[in-house]
């Protein structure tokens, strides 16, 4: 259709002819998925377990080359499928506004032409003299830009300044309405013509040349090819994502696609759905898996330092997930904004019994050290509380921007995380297959105001049953109570020499807390704020939570090495996760989340 597309054939037009052609397709590329299967599991494994000789190799190389053939068929026909449905949703637009156009010159008696000029009628009108005039009829040519003339009066110096002068025509009322048809044509036509020429574009890329010898060069190709399909359909696929919608609602859009509406989002968009709160985890995974080496890709490049270290950090989780692990590993966010983007669960949160969702805080970001340490803090919980009921599920959830120093630290960027972290536990509520799934809430270091903040919202953070506060420097709350979960199932873990959990409040001497923080270490800093902090229980961010004040469950943890000021790391605020730096403070956090909180070792209140 492209360069000849006509009003009359856009009016014409059955967008569900375009939809079935993709359904056509549809059905070729399941039918290589089917045969691949064949090739793979069937005819390939089992001349692979039977035979042991040249021949068998030979025709297990043709095999291999014929599943590289089913793939290829496989892919490039969902491609097509999805371009054509892509293409029907975005025509339907334009074509609407054609016909609401046709039918409002329908039913003012104008007459559309083959070019799409619109003409009307001659008409009598009223004048001073009361004559009432013939208006002559006449014809308008459509635009797509903003009239410059009022319509209908044409050009200046052709007509008096008002009736009565000689040579006065009278203006036909119809001429403005003739207009606005035709400019509505105009631009519905324009848009349709695009939209055509863009997907006969895509469409004609997808074309294999006869006789096609599918290799493994070929199918980088189909990368290409569907990078080209996303440009095109994106905003189709994307308009389609309910993401103003609750994540159970989010569900419920998921589970009424079609299997092959799923199999596109998976394919063309992985990243419209890889951190969608209220989808399986084992979609989101799958999807992010897809994404993660297009965005690889991208970062590769983008030049500076904070473009490497977050494609560092993502080629580490790459590898990762690659290998072998127990417990298995989903990946159910990852993105570059901010300081980076990375959700990693061990263990599935939609069929686990209790499920864990950690927060991490200062100085966290999507780097070598999340890989190697905050992540495995998330999957030393998982592995200790697997002990207590194997039924277990723990996440680290990197989905804000942590603050990177104790100088910037403000509740700004927990304010800002604490939806976040809301939706994303609303979605762990809608998806666990579970009847009363037990939910643990963990903040570390700033991560436990992002918590708290969560947890004071309303109706406080969805589904959780406990929550866990570790190296707090406050939580905005003065109670326990305030975390919406009574104060028996809130939990603290701080360690005396962890500096974090000593901060002084905002409106202490900084003279007090500054020098004495660093040369004398947190007895120090504890003997400056009793000054100013009648009980010395108020922290940066309120109450101390492990203070009685506070009224929380304290846990024991080991108190950990002296302060050290090396480059604004504190050996004592990095050990509560470990079983090898901290087996007391690991096997609390453990016996919390895996169901048994009254197993805990108890420590007193500050």
């Amino acid at each position: 259709m492209t360069g000849a597309l006509t009003w009359q054939q856009l009016r014409d037009l059955k967008t569900s002819e375009l939809t079935q052609a993709g359904d056509t397709w549809h059905e070729v590329s399941a039918r290589s998925a089917s045969d691949r299967a064949q090739v793979d599991r069937a005819m390939s494994a089992k001349l692979r377990e039977t035979q042991e000789s040249d021949s068998a190799e030979a025709a297990l190389g043709r095999l291999r080359r014929l599943s590289r053939n089913f793939q290829y068929v496989q892919t490039e026909c969902g491609l097509v499928r999805t371009a054509l449905n892509g293409l029907a949703g975005d025509l339907a637009d334009p074509q609407r506004q054609l016909k609401h156009a046709l039918e409002d010159a329908a039913s003012l008696g104008f007459t559309v032409h083959d070019d799409g000029s619109v003409s009307y009628p001659a008409v009598k009108v009223d004048d001073l003299t009361g004559a009432k005039p013939e208006a002559p009829g006449g014809s308008s040519r459509g635009s797509t830009r903003l009239p410059l003339d009022p319509p209908g009066l044409g050009p200046p110096g052709q007509q008096p300044l008002y009736p009565g002068y000689a040579g006065f025509k009278p203006v036909n009322p119809n001429a403005a309405k003739a207009q606005d048809v035709a400019d509505r044509i105009a631009r519905a036509m324009r848009s349709a013509r695009e939209i055509d020429a863009r997907y006969a574009k895509t469409l004609d890329g997808l074309r294999a040349e006869r006789g096609l010898d599918v290799t493994a060069a070929t199918l980088k190709d189909v990368s290409r090819d569907t990078a080209d399909v996303r440009s095109t359909a994106g905003m189709h696929l994307a308009e389609g994502v309910p993401r103003d919608k609750s994540p159970a609602e989010r569900g419920k859009w998921w589970g009424g696609l079609t299997d092959e509406q799923r199999q596109e989002y998976l394919e063309i968009a992985p990243d419209l759905i890889g951190g969608l709160d209220g989808i399986p985890a084992v979609v989101r995974d799958e999807a992010n898996r897809t994404y993660l080496p297009v965005l690889i890709e991208d970062l590769a490049r983008q030049s500076g330092d904070e473009a490497k270290t977050k494609l560092d950090a993502l080629r580490m989780i790459q590898d990762k997930l690659g290998e072998s692990s127990h417990p298995l590993m989903f990946l159910l966010g990852v993105g570059d904004e901010g300081n980076g983007r990375a959700i990693v669960s061990y263990g599935n949160p939609d069929a686990s019994r209790h499920v864990a969702a950690y927060v991490p805080g200062l100085g966290t970001k999507l780097d070598g050290d999340f890989v190697d340490d905050t992540m495995k803090r998330a999957e030393h919980t998982a592995l200790g509380a697997e002990e207590v009921d194997p039924s277990v599920a723990s996440i680290v959830w990197l989905g804000y921007d942590a603050p990177q120093s104790l100088d910037v630290m403000s509740n700004g960027d927990a304010q800002r995380g604490a939806p976040a972290y809301n939706d994303f536990m609303a979605g762990l509520s809608a998806t666990n297959a579970n009847e009363n799934p037990h939910v643990t809430a963990i903040g570390h270091s700033y991560g436990s105001l992002t918590v708290g903040t969560a947890a004071k919202a309303s109706g406080g953070i969805p589904g959780v049953d406990d929550v866990i506060l570790l190296g707090s420097p406050g939580v905005d709350a003065q109670k326990a109570t305030e975390l919406g979960v009574g104060k028996d199932h809130v939990f603290v873990g701080a360690a005396d020499n962890d500096p974090v959990t000593h901060l002084p409040t905002k409106g202490e001497s900084a003279l007090a807390a500054g020098p004495a923080w660093v040369l004398g270490g947190p007895e120090a800093v504890r003997r400056a704020n009793s000054l100013f902090d009648v009980g010395n229980d108020d922290l940066y961010f309120g109450k101390d939570p492990a203070s009685e004040a506070f009224g929380a469950q304290r846990f024991e943890v080991d108190d950990g090495p002296r302060m050290v000021l090396e480059a604004g790391k504190f050996e004592a605020h990095s050990r509560y996760f470990s079983p090898e730096l901290d087996d007391v403070s690991a096997d609390n956090i453990a016996t919390i989340v895996g169901g048994h909180p009254e197993s805990i070792v108890r420590e007193k209140h500050r």
